[in-house]
């Protein structure tokens, strides 16, 4: 194996439950249409990101029935089945779409068990390595929905469980439900609300993915990126990734993008070392 082909493996491991994946995946959202829905511009692309991503030691992708809909579990499905044994791929359950970056709550045990179903067969898969709910239903409590997804594991169909978009006092009733082996919340250099999810997580040995993972934040944040990822002859992304995975052992970065080229700058950050002092002067 060639030197950029263990590039993800240079951020180190992260136990998934009784799995263990390298610690920067690849998040899926955007291998599809502008808003996130339709068929993306250049499919080929897409599923040449897919791959290269495997190429490159990804150990997880994230996806979600949303995500399209169905369009980004189709193409992973298409570009990567038969799986590689130690791949993960979790996808998620419990929004609807309406149209170009519209999202509505839906994580009624009805609208689960059909989005799995069809989650099964666009991955052409038996059972779904890590299924999660997307996000929490105000109509639905999340122990209905949570069961659900229990219900689907008992069943076969499922192999783990995780939440996204929680509160602490969520995924405590989320926990009381079920074994949850990930929390997906927004998180970034510059947008760090989700301080204390990311805490219990590590308490609690569950994996931590933040979405929308390169935010810079302030203006005096973002010149100090600029000014590190200089020093560092990288770019600002690679140091955004790079200080996620210093920040905590939990972490578990999972950047999307649709361009081969920018999926290996991505990935390449894995490699990424920053001193102390430049990590407290991001972190502000």
């Amino acid at each position: 194996m060639s030197q950029a082909q263990l590039q993800a493996a240079r951020a180190g491991t992260i136990e998934l439950g009784e799995r263990s994946v390298n610690r920067l995946g690849f998040g899926a959202m955007r291998i599809t249409g502008r808003g996130i829905w339709g068929e993306p511009r250049d499919p080929d692309e897409a599923r040449r990101v897919l791959q290269r991503a495997v190429e490159l030691g990804v150990e997880l992708i994230d996806t979600a029935h949303s995500y399209g809909p169905e369009v980004s579990e189709r193409l992973i499905g298409e570009a990567l089945h038969p799986y590689p044994d130690e791949l993960v791929i979790a996808t998620k359950s419990g929004l609807r779409r309406s149209g170009p970056d519209a999202w509505e709550s839906d994580a009624r045990p009805e609208t689960i068990r059909r989005d799995v179903e069809r989650s099964l067969t666009l991955l052409r898969t038996e059972r779904l390595d890590l299924l999660q709910l997307h996000r929490v239903d105000p109509n639905v409590p999340i122990e209905e929905s949570l069961g659900t997804m229990v219900e689907l594991r008992a069943e076969g169909k499922v192999d783990m469980i995780g939440v996204s978009n929680v509160s602490v006092g969520e995924l405590e009733r989320a926990r009381a439900v079920t074994d949850i082996v990930s929390v997906q919340n927004r998180y970034s250099l510059g947008d760090r609300g989700s301080e204390s999810v990311l805490e219990v997580c590590e308490r609690e040995g569950i994996a931590f993915m933040p979405w929308f993972p390169l935010g810079a934040g302030s203006l005096t944040q973002a010149r100090a990126l600029e000014e590190v990822a200089a020093a560092h002859e990288a770019t600002a992304a690679q140091v955004a990734i790079a200080w996620l995975l210093q920040r905590s052992p939990a972490m578990l970065p999972i950047p999307g993008t649709s361009s081969v080229a920018h999926l290996e700058e991505n990935v390449a950050a894995a490699g990424l070392e920053l001193s102390d002092a430049e990590f407290e002067r991001l972190a502000g």
